[in-house]
């Protein structure tokens, strides 16, 4: 019996220590990326051979320096708003003009105090819209970052934007390679301007696959507007993304799997963009199979994605009832809002 009582004795005195090693380097951190297109976020200046012409002074829209600052504020809010108490980690952009745009964003408006760096393509879009990549380098230590360009359809089509890819270490040295996209619009139509939004999504499902080769644990985040809604062939047939809900298998590490289609698909009001009326979801956070995975490091589950829609961004639909999102512009007459489109956000739980 006194060998038992001793033993245990010193298990007993062993214990906090035991306790303290098994948790040493298992810290756990919450944050969120988002994707928001600001659209039109546009300087005052002109860029040469750039069609920026409706965006300066003495165009129709009268676009000058206090309706630029106070459109930087107004992106800088929401941007610290949807993270909830921290800013979010990583902000994908879409519609932003150029480099000068976001420095001053990060700079000069409320987002300065967040000390977010960036990086952005600068593509041959003949409007000068681009995409850019906020991130926190506490959080994100960037590693590198390119822009694929976009095939035409035809030899006189025109260009639009370049995929931006950009991979960085994460705070257990794990790598997360995130692209942002934002395809061809549905001018003319939806059906016409098909071919070239399914030629982006190509690029961005070749540029995965090939990180599936070069990976051992690839972690990877697509984010942006691709003017197509979850079920249209771009999403569906060629990303090949899938609410992880309805699946009947277990997750599939190399697959991609859409965080907020479910929603889209059984809620009605549910979107980023309302269109004559009806909402619908053209922003997206599709994800790796490995993000989904119970015990892995870098985690995040469909429940934790969601549109923000605070009652600040809203305002009332005159014509088809109900709320829409507050623009800057309505038609031609200044309103002094945010954006056509509401940001879309992911939460991630990091163990480190």
């Amino acid at each position: 019996m006194n060998v038992i009582y001793k033993i245990g004795v010193i298990l007993f005195l062993l214990c906090p220590y035991i306790t303290l090693y098994g948790q040493e380097g298992k810290d756990t951190l919450t944050f969120r990326i988002v994707s928001y297109n600001v659209e039109n976020l546009f300087d005052c200046r002109h860029d040469t051979l750039k069609n920026d012409y409706e965006f300066l002074p003495d165009a129709v829209r009268h676009w000058n320096y206090s309706k630029y600052r106070k459109k930087l504020d107004n992106i800088a809010r929401v941007i610290i708003a949807t993270g909830g108490w921290t800013p979010p980690a990583l902000v994908a952009l879409c519609e932003v003009e150029n480099d000068s745009v976001m420095r001053d964003l990060t700079r000069y408006s409320a987002l300065r105090e967040a000390d977010y760096r960036y990086v952005m393509t600068q593509s041959p879009d003949e409007r000068g819209i681009d995409i850019a990549l906020l991130y926190q380098r506490n959080l994100f230590k960037l590693l590198s970052y390119q822009s694929l360009p976009v095939d035409k359809p035809r030899k006189n089509s025109r260009p639009t934007r370049d995929i931006l890819h950009v991979s960085g270490l994460l705070l257990n040295r794990d790598t997360l390679d995130v692209l942002v996209a934002h395809f061809p619009s549905r001018s003319g139509g939806a059906r016409e301007s098909e071919p070239y939004r399914l030629l982006a999504a190509r690029k961005v499902k070749y540029a995965i696959d090939s990180l599936y080769t070069i990976r051992r644990h690839p972690q990877i985040v697509l984010l942006g507007d691709f003017n197509d809604y979850p079920e249209n062939k771009s999403v569906k047939e060629v990303l090949e993304a899938v609410a992880p809900s309805t699946l009947q298998d277990s997750l599939r590490p190399q697959k991609l799997y859409h965080l907020l289609a479910e929603k889209a698909k059984t809620h009605k009001h549910f979107g980023s963009y309302r269109y004559q009326g009806e909402w619908g979801l053209l922003d997206h956070i599709i994800v790796s199979g490995t993000l989904l995975q119970e015990h892995s490091s870098l985690r995040t589950e469909e429940a934790k994605s969601d549109v923000f829609r605070p009652p600040f961004l809203l305002t009332r639909d005159k014509k088809y009832g109900g709320q829409q999102p507050f623009r800057t512009y309505y038609g031609m007459k200044y309103q002094g809002g945010y954006s056509d489109h509401l940001p879309v956000y992911a939460e991630f739980r990091l163990i480190y």
